[in-house]
């Protein structure tokens, strides 16, 4: 149980920041009325540990739209403070999962103040802004599709046809706070916004940069590296065979099948191990265990 918590707070405190335990203590122990309802497919997903492999997922996927990908690069510090990155995104999704309704909302409006600060110009001298429908409709899709990849994979408890979908609906919730516009609600209308956006991606410098940087530059110590380079194998085997070549990732389908996806297992049911609410005794036991000389 000591190596477990111990490994457990370290994980946390990556994930989460360095306020993380009041972070959590308020999302998971603040009563009153929530967005979702707890064991619904949107609490189950967002609250397993298939959600390291999605996000990273996420994130290579995410850096082939150019525009969305210069956004990040001229208005995020991700290179120096990775981390903080990591941790306000993490945050963000708990809370609007599992958060009171109140916090959830909050937590929404702050996201919409910044995205509506971050703008620019493409090389070509188009505009582009963070507020966008159609990017923000990107952004949603790449999570929604990574997430759920993931969690086929390496969830705890797969989702059925049926569960999948009633995620999208909720995720759906959520995206529309954010400002997109008719998001999908079905893996058919996933597939279908997936491929409406394929003829505007390519993998730019900043994308090849920013892929680079998050497998192979993790800012961790040496000893953290090897589960990392793990998850990250584990993420790139989700990645579309398209998607390979242009952001010079590689492609070895045996051996994603059968030895990445089996340390992809191990790392992914470590974690969900290591970061397990420890079991509480029951009220009647303690009292037992006091009256014992």
């Amino acid at each position: 149980m000591g190596v477990r918590d111990r490994l457990g707070q370290v994980i946390f405190q990556r994930v989460a920041g360095p306020d993380g335990d009041a972070q959590r203590q308020r999302i998971h122990g603040r009563p009153g009325p929530r967005l979702f309802e707890a064991g619904s497919p949107i609490t189950t997903v967002h609250g397993d540990a298939s959600m390291f492999v999605g996000g990273l997922r996420a994130l290579l996927l995410q850096t082939l739209h150019p525009a969305a990908m210069r956004g990040v690069a001229e208005h995020s510090d991700y290179r120096v403070d990775t981390w903080g990155r990591l941790a306000r995104t993490s945050t963000f999704l708990a809370t609007t999962t599992f958060g009171h309704v109140e916090d959830a909302e909050a937590a929404i409006a702050r996201v919409r103040k910044i995205h509506e600060r971050v703008r620019g110009v493409m090389p070509d001298g188009t505009p582009y802004a963070a507020s966008d429908p159609h990017l923000l409709g990107w952004v949603h899709a790449a999570e929604a599709d990574s997430f759920l990849r993931a969690h086929d994979i390496y969830g705890r408890e797969p989702l059925d046809a049926a569960g999948r979908d009633t995620y999208l609906v909720q995720l759906a919730e959520i995206g529309r706070r954010l400002g997109v516009i008719d998001p999908p609600t079905t893996t058919e209308e996933l597939a279908t916004t997936l491929a409406s956006y394929r003829p505007e991606l390519r993998a730019t410098p900043e994308a090849r940069e920013a892929v680079a940087h998050v497998l192979l530059h993790p800012p961790l110590p040496l000893a953290a590296r090897p589960p990392y380079a793990v998850l990250g194998a584990a993420a790139v085997a989700l990645m579309p065979a398209w998607t390979r070549r242009p952001l010079r990732l590689p492609r070895l389908p045996v051996t994603e099948r059968t030895v990445v996806r089996a340390l992809g297992t191990l790392a992914t049911g470590t974690i969900r191990w290591a970061m397990r609410p420890a079991p509480v005794d029951r009220p009647q036991e303690i009292e037992e265990s006091l009256r014992r000389p």
